[in-house]
Protein backbone atom coordinates (compact mmCIF):
# COMPACT_ATOMS: atom_id res chain seq x y z
CA UNK A 1 0.00 0.00 0.00
CA UNK A 2 2.92 2.34 0.64
CA UNK A 3 4.56 1.56 -2.74
CA UNK A 4 1.27 2.03 -4.45
CA UNK A 5 1.02 5.87 -2.27
CA UNK A 6 4.71 6.28 -3.24
CA UNK A 7 3.54 6.11 -6.87
CA UNK A 8 1.03 7.53 -6.82
CA UNK A 9 2.82 10.49 -5.71
CA UNK A 10 5.40 10.70 -7.78
CA UNK A 11 2.95 10.30 -10.93
CA UNK A 12 1.28 13.33 -9.58
CA UNK A 13 4.19 15.26 -9.18
CA UNK A 14 5.04 14.51 -13.04
CA UNK A 15 1.94 15.54 -13.54
CA UNK A 16 2.20 19.05 -11.97
CA UNK A 17 5.49 19.41 -13.65
CA UNK A 18 3.98 19.05 -16.98
CA UNK A 19 2.04 22.38 -16.31
CA UNK A 20 4.89 24.24 -14.46
CA UNK A 21 6.09 27.05 -17.10
CA UNK A 22 9.77 27.08 -17.81
CA UNK A 23 11.48 29.89 -16.60
CA UNK A 24 15.12 29.05 -17.72
CA UNK A 25 16.13 31.11 -20.69
CA UNK A 26 19.64 30.75 -22.57
CA UNK A 27 20.94 32.86 -25.71
CA UNK A 28 23.88 34.36 -27.51
CA UNK A 29 24.73 38.39 -27.11
CA UNK A 30 27.14 40.21 -29.15
CA UNK A 31 30.09 42.63 -27.92
CA UNK A 32 29.64 46.32 -28.91
CA UNK A 33 31.02 49.00 -28.65
CA UNK A 34 30.58 51.43 -26.06
CA UNK A 35 28.59 54.09 -27.84
CA UNK A 36 26.66 51.36 -29.54
CA UNK A 37 25.68 48.97 -27.00
CA UNK A 38 21.96 48.04 -27.14
CA UNK A 39 20.50 46.16 -24.22
CA UNK A 40 18.77 42.45 -24.84
CA UNK A 41 15.68 42.40 -22.50
CA UNK A 42 13.39 39.39 -21.55
CA UNK A 43 10.85 39.81 -19.25
CA UNK A 44 8.48 37.55 -16.45
CA UNK A 45 5.25 37.73 -15.28
CA UNK A 46 5.01 37.40 -11.75
CA UNK A 47 2.45 38.24 -9.31
CA UNK A 48 2.12 40.50 -6.27
CA UNK A 49 3.57 39.50 -3.47
CA UNK A 50 5.72 36.34 -4.45
CA UNK A 51 8.70 35.79 -3.73
CA UNK A 52 11.08 35.34 -6.83
CA UNK A 53 14.91 34.33 -7.65
CA UNK A 54 16.75 35.22 -10.14
CA UNK A 55 19.85 33.31 -10.87
CA UNK A 56 22.22 34.39 -13.96
CA UNK A 57 25.57 33.15 -15.60
CA UNK A 58 27.30 33.99 -18.34
CA UNK A 59 30.02 31.76 -20.63
CA UNK A 60 33.71 32.77 -21.06
CA UNK A 61 34.49 35.78 -23.63
CA UNK A 62 37.54 37.64 -24.36
CA UNK A 63 37.60 41.50 -24.11
CA UNK A 64 33.83 41.76 -23.48
CA UNK A 65 32.13 42.79 -20.30
CA UNK A 66 28.28 41.82 -19.12
CA UNK A 67 26.58 43.80 -17.40
CA UNK A 68 22.22 43.08 -16.12
CA UNK A 69 19.78 45.23 -15.16
CA UNK A 70 16.09 43.83 -13.99
CA UNK A 71 13.88 46.25 -13.52
CA UNK A 72 9.89 46.35 -13.21
CA UNK A 73 7.26 47.39 -15.58
CA UNK A 74 6.00 50.51 -13.68
CA UNK A 75 5.96 53.74 -14.80
CA UNK A 76 9.05 54.89 -13.01
CA UNK A 77 11.06 51.45 -13.68
CA UNK A 78 12.22 50.31 -10.44
CA UNK A 79 15.23 49.01 -10.54
CA UNK A 80 15.43 45.84 -8.58
CA UNK A 81 18.78 44.50 -9.00
CA UNK A 82 22.01 45.60 -11.09
CA UNK A 83 25.18 43.09 -11.62
CA UNK A 84 28.16 44.74 -13.74
CA UNK A 85 31.14 41.98 -15.43
CA UNK A 86 28.90 39.00 -15.02
CA UNK A 87 31.40 35.79 -15.24
CA UNK A 88 30.94 32.15 -15.16
CA UNK A 89 29.99 32.26 -11.42
CA UNK A 90 26.16 31.80 -10.70
CA UNK A 91 24.74 34.88 -9.82
CA UNK A 92 22.08 34.71 -7.65
CA UNK A 93 19.68 37.43 -6.13
CA UNK A 94 16.57 36.78 -4.02
CA UNK A 95 13.52 39.29 -4.06
CA UNK A 96 9.67 39.86 -3.60
CA UNK A 97 7.54 41.53 -6.05
CA UNK A 98 5.30 44.31 -4.85
CA UNK A 99 2.90 44.61 -7.36
CA UNK A 100 1.52 42.13 -9.94
CA UNK A 101 3.54 42.95 -13.35
CA UNK A 102 6.61 42.31 -15.97
CA UNK A 103 9.90 41.62 -14.23
CA UNK A 104 12.22 42.81 -17.21
CA UNK A 105 15.99 41.55 -17.70
CA UNK A 106 17.95 43.65 -19.82
CA UNK A 107 21.53 42.16 -20.22
CA UNK A 108 24.90 44.16 -22.24
CA UNK A 109 27.54 43.09 -23.79
CA UNK A 110 30.36 45.95 -24.16
CA UNK A 111 33.68 45.66 -25.98
CA UNK A 112 37.15 46.63 -24.50
CA UNK A 113 38.14 50.22 -25.81
CA UNK A 114 39.61 49.57 -29.46
CA UNK A 115 38.08 45.99 -30.04
CA UNK A 116 35.67 46.02 -33.04
CA UNK A 117 32.33 43.95 -33.00
CA UNK A 118 33.39 41.12 -34.54
CA UNK A 119 31.11 37.09 -34.86
CA UNK A 120 33.96 36.21 -32.73
CA UNK A 121 33.29 38.25 -30.02
CA UNK A 122 29.81 36.70 -28.15
CA UNK A 123 28.72 35.44 -25.01
CA UNK A 124 26.54 32.89 -23.57
CA UNK A 125 23.84 34.37 -21.12
CA UNK A 126 21.91 31.56 -19.09
CA UNK A 127 19.48 33.26 -16.90
CA UNK A 128 16.66 31.60 -14.61
CA UNK A 129 13.63 32.89 -12.79
CA UNK A 130 12.75 30.75 -9.56
CA UNK A 131 8.63 31.77 -8.17
CA UNK A 132 7.16 31.36 -5.53
CA UNK A 133 7.37 27.66 -4.18
CA UNK A 134 10.68 27.29 -6.68
CA UNK A 135 12.50 29.38 -4.59
CA UNK A 136 11.81 27.13 -1.41
CA UNK A 137 14.88 25.46 0.32
CA UNK A 138 12.84 22.10 1.11
CA UNK A 139 15.98 20.04 2.70
CA UNK A 140 16.65 23.50 5.24
CA UNK A 141 12.42 23.14 5.40
CA UNK A 142 12.76 19.52 6.56
CA UNK A 143 15.57 19.55 9.12
CA UNK A 144 13.95 22.53 10.67
CA UNK A 145 10.41 21.05 11.33
CA UNK A 146 11.48 17.18 11.29
CA UNK A 147 9.93 15.98 8.07
CA UNK A 148 9.85 12.92 7.20
CA UNK A 149 10.77 12.16 3.30
CA UNK A 150 6.97 11.26 1.96
CA UNK A 151 5.80 14.45 4.16
CA UNK A 152 8.18 16.55 2.20
CA UNK A 153 7.34 15.09 -0.47
CA UNK A 154 3.40 16.29 0.23
CA UNK A 155 4.38 19.75 0.89
CA UNK A 156 6.16 19.92 -2.38
CA UNK A 157 3.01 19.02 -3.99
CA UNK A 158 0.87 21.14 -1.53
CA UNK A 159 3.22 24.89 -2.64
CA UNK A 160 3.10 23.50 -6.89
CA UNK A 161 -0.74 23.48 -6.51
CA UNK A 162 -1.06 26.59 -4.86
CA UNK A 163 0.85 28.15 -7.49
CA UNK A 164 -0.61 26.19 -10.13
CA UNK A 165 -4.52 27.49 -8.75
CA UNK A 166 -2.64 31.25 -8.53
CA UNK A 167 -1.61 30.75 -11.95
CA UNK A 168 -5.29 29.61 -13.45
CA UNK A 169 -6.54 32.87 -11.40
CA UNK A 170 -4.58 34.96 -13.11
CA UNK A 171 -5.07 33.72 -16.65
CA UNK A 172 -9.01 33.49 -16.05
CA UNK A 173 -8.49 37.01 -14.51
CA UNK A 174 -6.64 38.01 -17.77
CA UNK A 175 -8.75 36.34 -19.70
CA UNK A 176 -12.11 37.98 -18.59
CA UNK A 177 -10.32 41.25 -18.69
CA UNK A 178 -9.67 40.86 -22.42
CA UNK A 179 -13.58 39.44 -22.90
CA UNK A 180 -14.70 42.49 -21.58
CA UNK A 181 -12.03 44.63 -23.75
CA UNK A 182 -13.64 42.86 -26.52
CA UNK A 183 -17.77 42.96 -25.94
CA UNK A 184 -16.79 46.77 -25.33
CA UNK A 185 -14.67 46.79 -28.69
CA UNK A 186 -17.80 45.11 -30.51
CA UNK A 187 -20.53 47.25 -28.75
CA UNK A 188 -18.74 50.28 -30.28
CA UNK A 189 -18.14 48.89 -33.70
CA UNK A 190 -21.75 48.53 -33.64
CA UNK A 191 -22.48 51.75 -32.71
CA UNK A 192 -20.09 53.23 -35.13
CA UNK A 193 -21.98 50.69 -37.97
CA UNK A 194 -25.04 51.70 -36.98
CA UNK A 195 -24.19 55.12 -37.23
CA UNK A 196 -22.53 55.09 -40.96
CA UNK A 197 -25.84 53.42 -41.66
CA UNK A 198 -28.07 56.64 -40.50
CA UNK A 199 -25.52 58.88 -42.28
CA UNK A 200 -25.82 57.46 -45.55
CA UNK A 201 -29.52 57.09 -45.63
CA UNK A 202 -29.75 60.39 -44.66
CA UNK A 203 -27.34 61.59 -47.51
CA UNK A 204 -29.10 59.38 -50.22
CA UNK A 205 -32.38 60.99 -49.13
CA UNK A 206 -31.06 64.42 -49.18
CA UNK A 207 -29.70 63.82 -52.86
CA UNK A 208 -32.89 62.49 -53.86
CA UNK A 209 -34.26 65.44 -52.82
CA UNK A 210 -31.63 67.22 -53.95
CA UNK A 211 -31.44 66.23 -57.68
CA UNK A 212 -35.11 65.92 -57.89
CA UNK A 213 -35.56 69.99 -57.09
CA UNK A 214 -32.34 70.54 -59.43
CA UNK A 215 -34.65 68.53 -62.43
CA UNK A 216 -37.56 70.41 -61.92
CA UNK A 217 -36.14 73.77 -62.04
CA UNK A 218 -34.54 72.62 -65.15
CA UNK A 219 -38.22 71.81 -66.18
CA UNK A 220 -36.76 67.95 -66.83
CA UNK A 221 -39.10 66.49 -64.49
CA UNK A 222 -43.21 67.97 -63.42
Amino acid sequence: MARLYSSACVALIALITLFQTAQAVKFDIAGQTAADALPVCISHYIDSDVDFVVKVRVGPGPHQKVGLEITDDSEHLNQIWKKDGLTEELQRGSFKSHYAGDVVACFTNVLTEGYQPDPRYTRTVDIDFDIGSETIDYQKLAEAEKLKPMEVELRKLEDMVKDIVDNMEHLQAREEKMRNTNESTNARVQWFSTLTMVILVTLGVWQIFYLKRFFRKKRLID
